[in-house]
């Protein structure tokens, strides 16, 4: 099995400083990844922000959130991924932004260099066929927020090799998490359930069953969710949330995946959830206010 001493992670966004967070703290050396400098120095500056709140709050202590932040390099270029032991693409759930990306990597990879994606739905063996190393790929699924959250999926790709399963499945535990297998399905486990539980909640508000703040109350309050599922849904990012149920709807063909209408508005206005000001709340004041 593969040694893995440094990580490259390509995205910086949520989930891409997340898995950066996590690898630093666990005392891998990290390369972060994104399009643009300043979106990978806005990476930087999050998870700064995030140790740092770790720290106040007694989770973590001073000295390890600073050797953290000095494990964490910017990756002006792609190809410098190439030269870690482990690349985890976190970039958006899109599957040929995805297939792109591998594919722009792949002439600068190492020899031994192992793949991932943090896809939250799709499959393991499409995004590994595009590669020069299917038996090198793996889907390491973190849950967000990736420094809180328990849980990784680990996804094996038909042509998947032991090793690199076993690899994966050491280095999440390494991170403190706690891992589940999943087979490579449209949306594996946790987002086949939770996501069409969102889509139905939508549902539910589209044909004036509820308000917003009804079904969340009766989600938290009746089922003991901490969070209701259109609160949830803001969370995610809607956008995210319509690419999970039209990955489920396309790859099952059950007409029970159907992404609900009002879903599709919003994703087309722009009001895709917190990351926006607007979804189902609107978070531009001091209170999130129910936007229906």
């Amino acid at each position: 099995m593969v040694q893995i001493r440094s990580v490259g992670v390509i995205g910086a966004g949520q989930m891409g400083t997340g898995i950066a967070h996590v690898c630093a703290l666990a005392g891998y050396d990290v390369l972060l990844h994104d399009v643009s400098v300043d979106k990978i120095a806005a990476g930087i500056a999050l998870i700064e922000k995030n140790l740092t709140r770790q720290v106040s709050r007694n989770i973590i202590d001073h000295e390890a959130a600073q050797a953290a932040i000095a494990r964490i390099k910017p990756a002006d270029e792609l190809q410098t991924i190439g030269a870690t032991d482990l690349a985890i693409e976190a970039a958006t759930e899109n599957e040929e932004v995805k297939k792109n990306i591998f594919k722009a990597l792949a002439p600068h990879l190492g020899p031994d260099t192992l793949l991932a994606s943090n896809t939250s739905s799709i499959s393991i063996t499409r995004l590994a066929s595009v590669t020069d190393r299917p038996e090198r790929f793996i889907g390491l699924h973190f849950m967000n927020p990736v420094p809180l959250m328990k849980l990784v999926e680990v996804i094996r790709g038909i042509a998947t090799d032991a090793p690199t399963y076993e690899t994966a499945v050491n280095f999440a535990r390494s991170l403190g998490k706690t891992t589940t297998n999943a087979e490579d399905f449209p949306a594996f486990i946790v987002n086949r359930i939770l996501v069409p539980m969102i889509n139905e909640a939508i549902y539910t508000l589209y044909e004036g069953v509820g308000t917003v703040e009804a079904i969340d109350n009766a989600l938290k309050l009746g089922a003991n969710h901490p969070m209701g599922p259109l609160e949830l849904g803001d969370f995610i990012g809607l956008d995210t949330v319509l690419s999970i149920m039209n990955v489920l709807y396309e790859g099952l063909a059950d007409s029970k995946y159907r992404p609900c209408p009002l879903l599709v508005k919003y994703v087309e206005a722009g009001w895709l959830g917190r990351k926006t000001g607007r979804g189902f709340y609107d978070y531009r004041g001091e209170t999130p206010i129910p936007t229906r």
